[in-house]
């Protein structure tokens, strides 16, 4: 099935100098973190059609199941887009990489049996919006996996949390914001929750503001059946 090519403005997100660090230090949480076996984790058991939003320098592609058919990944960052394409010639199932924004995606409605949000959901602009939008595009009953980080639980964090949040943070890592509320949001949103577990990466040593986080999945509804 085709991919509605509705191209957002050239420069709609543009971070250069946060995309080359992304793209240099995010192998490095996937190995030393513990960030790649999350990611298998998140992915594990998926099949059918799957659209990934934010999909970076596709650190997810080689963890996706021999049962899925196709990835269009969405990558709006024209660095991290190049790299993404890469990886996508190297990964075991077809990845189409397309330009575009969370918020208004360039696919039609119900096209997709799965959707993944990993570590994006913190820096797209219109949390509601971009969930909308999956809740849009994925079929009746169609999974949504997420992995986020959020607000933490400790209120000495989540007051850090917040200041930076209004403050440095989302000048210095491309628009991340650390202390949104990603399961209540995407239950807000109209999913219904299937399960998740807090978590905290790294696991040990430092932590930092983005440590706290959040793996789950969730579902679009099954629309009742009509008489």
């Amino acid at each position: 099935m085709p991919v509605c090519r509705r191209t957002p403005p050239r420069d709609a997100v543009h971070h250069p100098l946060f995309a080359r660090c992304y793209a240099r230090m995010s192998p490095l949480a996937d190995e030393r973190a513990g960030v790649g076996e999350l990611r298998g984790e998140l992915l594990a058991g998926l099949s059918g059609r799957v659209i990934e939003i934010g999909a970076g320098n596709g650190l997810n592609f080689p963890h996706y199941p021999e049962a899925v058919s196709e990835v269009v990944a969405i990558e709006p960052e024209r660095h991290l887009r190049r790299l993404a394409t890469r990886a996508g010639l190297r990964a075991g199932v077809p990845v189409d990489v397309v330009p575009g924004v969370a918020e208004a995606l360039p696919v039609k409605s119900e096209a997709f049996d799965a959707a993944v949000a990993a570590l994006v959901l913190c820096s797209v602009r219109d949390v509601r919006r971009a969930l909308a939008e999956l809740l849009r595009v994925l079929r009746p009953g169609g999974e949504l996996r997420f992995l986020e980080h959020g607000r933490a639980e400790g209120r000495v964090l989540a007051t850090t949390q917040r200041a930076l949040d209004r403050t440095v943070w989302p000048l210095m890592f491309g628009g991340c914001h650390t202390a949104r509320e990603v399961r209540s949001e995407i239950e807000a949103a109209g999913f219904e929750p299937l399960g998740h577990r807090r978590l905290r990466i790294p696991e040990r040593g430092l932590t930092l503001p983005t440590s706290p986080c959040v793996l789950g999945a969730a579902r679009r509804p099954v629309s009742p059946s009509r008489p």
